[in-house]
């Protein structure tokens, strides 16, 4: 019996697609299958499932579970919570692998997988022979046991592991996520006041987007910090994989800015140590990891990317401008926006100073935030080959690590494309304002030669 998915669904670092039109349960089960099987290629037998807080999550939940038992697979289910839970059963349980059932911050009919082999992230290539495998009908037959493990105590206690923090006044934004019960747990292990918005898990999003890298996202948070005169507020999106932080005055700290945050505390216990962080990062981050003493790394884009560069290198801490912050130095080297609140806390007691100074000291850069437009699926890789041979041709400045990052007088400005959506991404930074104008005029004017118009941009 083969199947074979829809060919938007497999993307370069998870699987994600619309339900009901372009990811079923039959996908569920495939996938499980599938992966199910490569588990028992790589010579084991045992995979965590864990799902998030989206309304079609538990059926997809109950699909892949019975692909991976019809793979001879056995899966221990972990229930409902954030990814990183599902990351941190992966590290701890006896298990070979795990799979995530979520939509991270994608619309809300959106859903997904994240995969995780052998304590690696599963991405790219494997993701493909996924579908190579499902097509053909490759799978290996077998009866797998389900076995149901609650580990959610277990994982807020890891949380706080060797906490040496400070009391400080905190706002919670879980945004009606996944991560919502475990912030409900984890702030009664800290010390401090705390404050928590939207920890009930709905699939509906009744109150906001769970995407802390959109600003207007963030307003409730901002509110919640003014209103109560707290110290600095953290949000979470959909999955809790990614952060978001807003300092006292209600100020966003962007996850390259907070890469800088910790940066600083790991390279004086690692000095020299390598630090990895996206193409869309702020040139700021990598001047402040090499003023610190050490080495800035720009890699691709994904949190796939980020993990895997991290660990063949054994960097102890990479992330993301959106906020994917991945700490390998007394934690896992996974993804995980509660573990980095957590480090957050930590970090202020030991450089004693609060989030509202440390985002008063950051360099003022006249930058966009992230610029996400749609393209129609079979465009988007065209344009950008479009836009490069135009740049390469008039001599500009480019570095191809991932997508286009062109180096100006003024700046920088990067347009890539989205592995997880129809969409062109962009950004620019430069020092000034009328330097940001010129890159943004320049980057308008390639795409306009490809036929693109990108909407308009809100300065951050």
């Amino acid at each position: 019996m083969a199947h074979r998915f829809h060919p938007t669904l497999l993307r370069e670092y998870d699987i994600r697609g619309v339900v009901g039109r372009t990811l079923t349960e039959a996908d569920g089960y495939a996938l499980g299958r599938s992966f199910g099987t490569a588990v028992r290629r790589a010579g084991g037998s045992r995979v965590a499932v864990g799902y998030d807080g989206r309304l079609s999550s538990p059926a997809l939940e109950e699909a892949v579970v019975k692909g991976l038992l019809d793979s001879g697979v056995d899966a221990v289910r972990i229930g409902l919570g954030p990814t990183p839970m599902l990351y941190y059963a992966e590290a701890v349980l006896d298990v070979d692998g795990g799979i995530q059932i979520t939509g991270s911050h994608n619309p809300t009919d959106h859903n997904g997988f994240k995969l995780v082999l052998q304590h690696n992230p599963f991405f790219g290539e494997a993701i493909a022979d996924l579908g190579a495998m499902a097509a053909a009908g490759d799978w290996s037959d077998g009866a797998g046991r389900i076995e149901t493990v609650a580990i959610m105590d277990r994982y807020a206690a890891r949380l706080v592991e060797g906490f040496d923090g400070a009391a400080w006044r905190i706002g919670w934004d879980a945004g009606n996520g996944a991560a919502g019960p475990v912030v409900d747990k984890l702030v009664k292990l800290l010390p401090g006041e705390h404050h928590m918005l939207f920890t009930q898990i709905d699939g509906h999003f009744p109150h906001h987007h769970p995407d802390p890298t959109i600003e207007e996202n963030l307003a409730d948070l901002k509110a919640l910090v003014l209103s109560k005169k707290l110290d600095f507020g953290v949000a979470f999106d959909g999955d809790g994989d990614r952060i978001g932080v807003v300092d006292g005055k209600g100020r966003v700290i962007w996850g390259d800015q907070l890469l800088g945050i910790f940066a600083e505390l790991v390279l004086q216990d690692q000095p020299n140590a390598v630090i990895v962080a996206d193409v869309k990062a702020s040139q700021a981050l990598f001047d402040r990891i090499a003023a610190l003493g050490g080495q800035p790394l720009m890699w691709k884009t994904g949190h796939s990317h980020i993990k895997s560069k991290m660990k063949e290198i054994a960097a102890p801490l990479g992330g993301e401008m959106t906020g994917h912050i991945c700490f390998a130095d007394d934690y896992y080297g996974f993804d995980d926006a509660l573990y980095a609140a957590v480090r957050l806390i930590r970090s202020l007691t030991r450089l004693g100073r609060s989030v509202t100074a440390l985002r008063g000291d950051m360099p003022a850069m006249a930058n966009t935030p992230e610029i996400r437009f749609p393209i129609e699926e079979s465009r988007k890789f065209a344009v950008i080959e479009q836009v490069r041979a135009r740049l390469l041709a008039a001599g500009a400045q480019v570095d191809e690590t991932d997508g286009l990052r062109v180096t100006t007088r003024e700046g920088w400005w990067l347009l890539r494309v989205s592995h997880t959506q129809d969409m062109l991404v962009a950004r620019a930074e430069a020092k000034n304002e009328q330097g940001l104008a010129q890159l943004i005029a320049h980057l308008d004017s390639q795409l306009a030669d490809s036929g693109v118009i990108r909407p308009a941009i809100a300065e951050k």
